[in-house]
């Protein structure tokens, strides 16, 4: 017989993921926030956390509990919605699970078992953020962080960041290939592979990095071609969207969601990083690449995109957002799905038309405070006589 308190978990499970999600009263015209969390440690199965047998679990106590839900890859197959999440344990350790969804912004429900990745890798420690490409070639591959421990120091924090990959046709069976080697960058994070061949090889948006932490001699999101996914390797990375000294790229930016190709250009939505003295600051940004060279920024507005707002601001690494995963649907509809804190997920939802006006129209920044403020007054007195000639 089952503790009565399994009972009691189990109504509030399914209370949660019954739960209706209604857009907030949250308002730029660029995209629709929603008022609650897409997904949360909340929404992990009881079997995964509860050995339910009462008598190896008298006092229905967790076993092996889970801190945090982020950072999830997503894609779009046969109609529905599915996230790749990050899950960390309360053991630090981060896993891979897969949740469902009938319209991508409430009911997500994970399958009955997390990803169990070939274990090819035996240095490997950790993985997390994983990103989902349909590619051309027929594949859904995932690029994810794959953490091993630094054996050339006694410090027990320093780690090092490779990009591993995975392949796939249905989520559910997992082939694990070699992880990417990039030539000049002796650490990869927040590694992308772009959805198409670019002069017949596959191509990969890259963050060149000088240790775990620190991007050091990094400039910006890089940009790679290799001859064999199986074996990856790029020998030369170009860079795209560049770090710049007092923006919301200063002290980091990564590429974050697979772009989507639209009539106008390649947009992308990364993640862009500033210190301050309440620590690092992260914050979401868009920019567009040429659609015949993926390595030509044609478009970057100014600021940020999206960045924490209210209770998203707070969690186990607070003032934080990151993306990635994101689904733009054959209608149009794009679904954002970002991450607050470290700790949960949300949706943010807009459309292709939308993001083209946004990237193409924004204006860019002009870098200095003098500018910035003569750019402020030119739309002012714009809006001003605009506002006057309807009178």
């Amino acid at each position: 017989m089952l503790h009565p308190q399994y009972y009691v978990e189990l109504e509030k499970y399914n209370q949660l993921l019954a739960k209706k999600n209604q857009k907030s009263r949250f308002y730029n015209g660029v995209f629709d926030r929603y008022e609650n969390p897409v997904l949360t440690r909340e929404h992990i199965p009881l079997t995964w956390k509860y050995d339910l047998n009462p008598e190896t679990n008298p006092y229905f106590m967790e076993r092996l509990g889970v801190n945090a839900v982020m950072n999830s890859g997503a894609i779009e197959l046969n109609g529905k919605f599915y996230l790749v999440a990050r899950i960390e344990g309360n053991d630090r350790k981060s896993f891979f699970g897969v949740a469902e969804s009938d319209n991508g912004i409430d009911g997500f429900r994970f399958w009955d078992y997390p990803i169990l990745l070939p274990d090819t890798c035996k240095e490997e420690t950790n993985v997390y953020d994983m990103r989902l490409t349909k590619h051309e070639d027929g594949y859904i591959y995932g690029v994810f962080c794959s953490e091993s421990k630094d054996t050339s120091t006694s410090d027990l924090s320093a780690a090092v960041a490779a990009a591993g990959i995975v392949r796939t046709k249905d989520l559910k069976t997992w082939e694990r290939l070699d992880n990417l080697k990039t030539l000049r960058s002796p650490q990869q994070r927040n590694v992308v592979l772009h959805p198409e061949f670019v002069n017949g090889k596959y191509a990969f948006y890259t963050r060149p990095m000088d240790d775990f932490i620190d991007t050091g001699s990094g400039g910006g999101i890089g940009f790679g071609l290799c001859d064999d996914i199986e074996h990856a390797v790029i020998d030369e990375e170009v860079m795209t969207s560049r770090r710049v000294y007092h923006t919301i790229t200063e002290a980091k930016n990564g590429a974050g969601a697979v772009p989507i190709k639209t009539e106008k250009g390649w947009i992308h939505i990364a993640h862009g990083v500033r210190n301050t003295a309440a620590g690092l600051r992260y914050v979401l940004y868009a920019f567009a690449t040429d659609l015949n060279d993926p390595t030509k920024v044609i478009a970057e507005p100014s600021g940020f995109f999206l960045a924490p707002l209210g209770s998203e601001r707070v969690g186990d690494v607070s003032n934080v957002v990151f993306t990635n995963g994101l689904i733009a649907r054959e209608n149009g509809d794009v679904y954002l799905y970002y991450a607050s804190s470290d700790t949960r997920m949300h949706v943010a939802t807009t459309t292709v038309d939308k993001l083209i006006d946004y990237v193409f129209q924004t204006p860019e920044d002009p870098h200095r405070s003098v500018e910035c403020v003569a750019q402020r007054c030119e739309l002012i007195s714009k809006n001003l006589e605009f506002l006057k000639n309807q009178n």
